[in-house]
């Protein structure tokens, strides 16, 4: 056995734990608390699983979309969340995951660590079938809490419809399927009011 590799990975998947400790700007759909990275990556890698079936790609890779949702944010350890409207955090926000990538990254043994970081920038470049699917729920799992929590997050940022749309768009690179769905869900989320039409807070 090679204790040095071993060594290595242990420590990294000891740093990695503190993936529970990055919060996100979405609501648990109970409402009780914001959720962390690691429930929000768990919680896509089911999405993965189950709605695989509805990707525009038919000879879909599900186990590379497994893993890129699983490791996509281990970055914000460092970091940090960057909420998906804010313009300014979003200006430096490359910077900051590119530097954290080379560190994280590195603890694991070199080839492994080439694998992850590879994973990682399939999944930013989302030019592949698999990075677009997995950028697809990335899209899809805050905004059906956000549905499902009555707008909560939406309205205390004075979210509006429009900008729901264009955030989520991209979705239909992934599955067009997934985006008729979203399209009735904001339909829905402006009649129940709880998505405006116009900013609340225009500018901001």
């Amino acid at each position: 056995m090679d204790f040095e590799r071993l060594a290595k990975q242990i420590e990294f998947i000891v740093e990695i734990d503190k993936i529970k400790h990055v919060f996100r700007k979405t609501l648990l759909i109970n409402g009780s608390r914001y959720e962390n990275d690691a429930e929000h990556s768990w919680h896509l890698a089911i999405m993965a699983i189950l709605l695989s079936e509805y990707s525009n790609a038919k000879d879909l890779d599900v186990p590379r979309v497994l893993k890129m949702v699983l490791v996509h944010d281990i970055v914000e350890i460092d970091a940090g969340d960057t909420f998906c409207y804010d313009e300014k955090g979003a200006l430096d926000k490359r910077e900051r995951e590119e530097k954290a990538a080379d560190r994280i990254f590195n603890i694991l043994p070199a080839d492994q660590a080439r694998e992850i970081r590879d994973l990682w920038e399939e999944f930013e470049e989302c030019r592949t079938p698999e990075a677009k699917f997995a950028n697809s729920l990335d899209r899809l799992q805050p905004l059906l809490h956000n549905y499902k929590t009555c707008g909560r997050s939406w309205k205390k940022h004075g979210i509006s419809k429009e900008r729901v749309i264009e955030r989520n768009k991209p979705i239909q690179k992934g599955s067009r399927q997934l985006w008729a769905y979203v399209e009735k869900m904001i339909e829905d989320s402006v009649d129940k009011g709880y998505l405006p039409e116009q900013e609340r807070f225009p500018g901001k």
